[in-house]
């Protein structure tokens, strides 16, 4: 996985904020407040991150109306876990990561180790929940 290119970004950014699925079209609309952009490259770009994975799309006439297979934050998660792997040593990575967090952002990731410490128990335990959304 690598980072997405400062176009994929921009269209992923909208798309994430948007939280619903966009025509070419709206984005391309959008986008053009900012920066000249030929409908063509937009609709490439769009379907380029589909190809890859990270939108799926649906018939709207002969359109097509894309929306995010995942969340902003699944795809920060994904990022953070692949600079961790470039690590030959995991530990202190992290260490050194943790090091250079703010107090708030410390406390930010005690709560979401013991979030998933108390979800890797329920589920040892068969407490987890069924056929819901965690």
């Amino acid at each position: 996985m690598r980072q997405f290119g400062e176009l994929e970004a921009a269209i992923m950014d909208r798309l994430w904020a948007w939280g619903r699925p966009a025509l070419v079209r709206e984005m391309v609309d959008d986008l053009r407040r900012d920066r000249a952009l030929a409908y063509t490259t937009v609709m490439t770009v769009m379907e380029n991150l589909y190809r890859k994975g990270w939108l799926r799309r649906e018939r709207d006439g002969r359109a097509w109306r894309y929306e995010p297979t995942g969340s902003r934050s699944a795809y920060t998660a994904a990022l953070m876990n692949e600079a961790l792997g470039t690590s030959p040593d995991r530990r202190i990575a992290l260490a050194h990561f943790v090091l250079q967090m703010s107090p708030h952002d410390v406390k930010l990731l005690q709560q979401a180790l013991d979030q998933a410490s108390g979800q890797a128990l329920d589920q040892a335990s068969g407490h987890g929940e069924e056929g819901g959304a965690q």
